[in-house]
């Protein structure tokens, strides 16, 4: 496998896990930018009725909330794939690439540990507000699938980490 343009995951490999990972990760991204292209709509309308006199669309402020923090983990799984990532290479870069290579993958191992955390974490939170019932305060729209959606996509991301950590040491990304 070799690395792609902007170091994506190798969608040309044989190997269908990675190819399924890039499509869902790229696929998850493109309903996040739908999702910000829909969140931007509903601002402009909300401000543009207030503007004139006629009110904001009730409860805006709720589904940019919610809104927003499925956009941010909706396009994370396709930035790891595309190593888009900060990363900090000012001591190592004078290393051999080999080097590289192993501490880039074990920084991406680091960070699906705690991709993996924040998932769990998220995923208790999920369930905590869905037991409760927790709502959202004008319209009350239930929170926990919002919370679980995320716990979802950053399980992902972990998943996406832990792939570009092997094809890393692989020599592939």
């Amino acid at each position: 496998m070799s690395e792609t343009s902007g170091g994506t995951l190798d969608r040309t490999t044989s190997e269908t896990g990675v190819r399924l990972l890039d499509r869902l990760a790229r696929m998850l991204a493109q309903l996040g930018g739908a999702l910000a292209m829909g969140l931007a709509v509903l601002v402009t309308t909300s401000v543009t009725l207030r503007a004139f006199g006629l009110g904001g669309v009730r409860g805006d402020f709720e589904f940019v909330q919610m809104g927003v923090a499925l956009m941010v983990f909706a396009f994370m799984p396709w930035c790891q794939a595309q190593r888009g990532n900060v990363m900090v290479d000012s001591f190592t870069s004078r290393l051999p690439p080999r080097m590289q290579a192993v501490l880039d993958a074990l920084w991406e191992v680091v960070f699906a540990g705690m991709m993996a955390l924040i998932a769990w974490g998220l995923g208790a939170g999920a369930l905590e507000a869905a037991k409760s019932a927790t709502t959202t305060m004008v319209l009350l729209l239930p929170i926990a699938p919002a919370i679980a959606a995320c716990a979802g996509l950053a399980g992902f991301t972990a998943l996406v980490a832990l792939a570009t950590a092997v094809l890393r040491l692989r020599g592939s990304a």
